[in-house]
C-alpha cells in the first residue's frame, strides 16, 4: 500500500504553455498595402496566463512591435530573434512557411522567459485582438478597461474560440466592460 501523501504528489500537474503559429493568411488591401497575418493559438494551464486558451491574428509588423517592447523592459536579458524581414512574392510558400516557423521559434522561447512573461504588452498580443496602440493605452491605463477585463472580455465574446473553431466559450458574468465597448473606443481613437 502507497502512502496517500506519496500519490497525491506523483499525480501533481506540471504547468504547460503550448503556442501555435499556423495558417498564414494573405490580406489584400490593394497592390501595395498587402500583408500576410498569422494565426497564434494558445493553451494553457498556466497561473500566468488570464485566459487558458485563445486565437488571434498577428501580422509581422506586429511581431516587430512586440519583440522591441519585450526587449526594452527585459533590460539585459536577451529577447529571441525574430526572422528576418524581405520582401517575397505572396505565392512563395515556401517562405511563409519557414517565416511561420521562425514566428514560432519565436513565441516559444518568448513563452518560457521569465521576464518576457511577466509583460502586459505580451499578454495583450497573444489573448486579444487588440491593436498595437490599444495596448500600450491599456498597459499604461489609459482605457477605460484594464488588462484583465480585456483578455476575458474577449475570450468570453466567442471571438478568439471561434477563430479557433472551438464550440464552447468561456462566460466571465462579472466583466466590467464588454468587447463591443472596446470597439468602440478603438473608433474614439
Amino acid at each position: 500500500v502507497i502512502p496517500r501523501n506519496i500519490i497525491s504528489s506523483v499525480f501533481v500537474l506540471k504547468e504547460f504553455v503550448a503556442v501555435r503559429v499556423q495558417d498564414p493568411r494573405i490580406q489584400n488591401e490593394g497592390s501595395w498595402n498587402s500583408y500576410v497575418d498569422y494565426k497564434i493559438f494558445l493553451h494553457t494551464n498556466s497561473k500566468a496566463f488570464t485566459a487558458k486558451t485563445s486565437c488571434v491574428r498577428r501580422r509581422y509588423s506586429e511581431f516587430e512591435w512586440l519583440r522591441k517592447k519585450l526587449q526594452k523592459n527585459a533590460g539585459l536579458v536577451p529577447v529571441p530573434d525574430l526572422p528576418g524581414k524581405s520582401f517575397f512574392s505572396f505565392n512563395n510558400e515556401d517562405f511563409l512557411e519557414k517565416r511561420r516557423r521562425g514566428l514560432q521559434v519565436f513565441l516559444d522561447k518568448v513563452v518560457h522567459t521569465t521576464v518576457c512573461l511577466s509583460d502586459s504588452q505580451l499578454h495583450l498580443f497573444l489573448q486579444t485582438q487588440l491593436p498595437i496602440g490599444h495596448i500600450q493605452d491599456c498597459v499604461q491605463g489609459l482605457t477605460p478597461y484594464s488588462v484583465t477585463d480585456a483578455i476575458l472580455t474577449y475570450a468570453s465574446s466567442n471571438r478568439g474560440l471561434a477563430q479557433a473553431q472551438q464550440e464552447d466559450s468561456i462566460r466571465e458574468p462579472g466583466l466590467t466592460v464588454s468587447y463591443e465597448s472596446m470597439e468602440r473606443y478603438e473608433d474614439d481613437y
